[in-house]
């Protein structure tokens, strides 16, 4: 358990710094065509967010597990408070058709990221308390979906589709995990995606998206052009990158640079290997949180590190494949890298609260005396 806790920190530590250093080189911003530096603008702002967010890090490893679950219902509700305010005119700030963010003095936070977290801690609950029932159609399937069903929903009205088809992924995952049964498992799945396949045939923007996906040539100057300019970055970085700071494409090519779209800029400027260790720091990341899942003392911290894991790990497949054009243009950051506050914070706490499902541990046998170690010596 010390390795993979020692693991899972030195992975969490490396790509946090490497995020300070990439927002620090992209630090640019495009206006009338000339090149104005911002400094160190994104640096500090994001360096004020990793303390906090490691303040509350700390303090998630050190809670106490117990009172941990009893929360777990006061903060689901809480949180969907905050996705029905986020949504009122006047109340939640609105951005490009999107209302996801309060603002307050020019700090602007996102629900949305927080309410994974609450559910999350929910389902565990749940999957715990009636773990029994978990094979059951009402226990397993139609209670869980209320609430699961209701965040989503709340979510997805924003819109924020992406947040909630990871959500979505997410409660999938700890539920099968719970134990339901796959005949009441898969029919809601499949009507599921089949109504996203719907919204989303309808719904202009994104299937110009899909289309621009799958035809990145023809859309490369109009929907494709962040897509394609990202190749561009990712190829021009060859193996070892043009060095720091040399990139080209942060100079206005690639939109969000900074935040969705970050790792094309690493791929620029430090390469290939680069890139690659990227990856297997989250494949790392995903490995040590499974095995802490599989060594938790009760059902409830399995699937709760179960799901922290599965949405830290997914999160950052997505936007890896985005970056990659492995999959379509979808705006979820890369975990401990993009600028952010919210997702920083959130994705922080997630691995606060793995760190404390592994102190609570249980025991294996080889560490515990054995009769031989303990037994009396006794006389000839």
């Amino acid at each position: 358990m010390k390795v993979a806790v020692t693991i899972l920190v030195f992975c969490v530590a490396a790509l946090l710094a490497l995020g300070m250093v990439m927002l620090y080189s992209s630090s640019v911003e495009s206006l009338d065509r000339h090149q104005v530096a911002i400094g160190a603008h994104y640096l500090v702002m994001q360096l004020i967010w990793c303390g906090l967010g490691l303040g509350l890090s700390a303090a998630a490893a050190m809670f106490n597990c117990r009172r941990l679950k009893k929360l777990a219902w006061p903060l689901l509700g809480f949180t969907l408070v905050l996705l029905v305010l986020v949504v009122v005119p006047h109340v939640g700030k609105r951005i490009n058709g999107a209302s996801r963010w309060f603002s307050f003095h020019g700090i602007s936070l996102q629900p949305s990221e927080f309410a994974k977290i609450a559910l999350i801690l929910a389902l565990a609950w749940y999957g715990d308390r009636f773990q029994r029932q978990m094979h059951t159609l009402k226990k397993g399937v139609l209670f869980p979906g209320i609430f699961i069903g209701l965040t989503l929903g709340l979510i997805f009205i924003e819109p924020d589709v992406g947040n909630a088809l990871l959500l979505a992924s997410v409660s999938c995952v700890m539920l099968l995990i719970a134990g339901i049964k796959l005949k009441y498992f898969l029919p809601p799945v499949i009507a599921g995606l089949i109504a996203i396949s719907a919204f989303i045939y309808h719904n202009p923007m994104r299937s110009e998206r899909v289309y621009s996906w799958l035809h990145l040539e023809e859309t490369k100057r109009d929907k494709g052009l962040q897509a394609y300019q990202a190749q561009l970055a990712l190829g021009a970085g060859n193996w070892t990158g043009l060095g720091l700071g040399n990139g080209r494409q942060k100079l206005g090519w690639v939109p969000e640079h900074h935040t969705d779209f970050i790792l094309a800029i690493i791929g620029e400027e430090l390469g290939l290997i680069a890139t690659l260790l990227i990856c297997a720091a989250f494949v790392a990341i995903v490995s040590c949180g499974v095995f802490i899942a599989a060594h938790a003392r009760d059902t409830f911290s399995t699937l709760l590190a179960s799901g922290l894991t599965f949405l830290i790990g997914l999160q950052a497949m997505i936007n890896i494949g985005v970056v990659t054009n492995a999959l379509p243009n979808k705006g979820l950051p890369l975990p401990f890298i993009s600028y952010g506050g919210s997702n920083l914070l959130a994705m922080l706490i997630c691995v606060g609260l793995l760190l404390n499902v592994a102190r609570h541990a249980r025991v294996t046998e080889t560490s515990l005396p054995t009769d031989l170690e303990t037994a009396e010596p006794q006389n000839a």
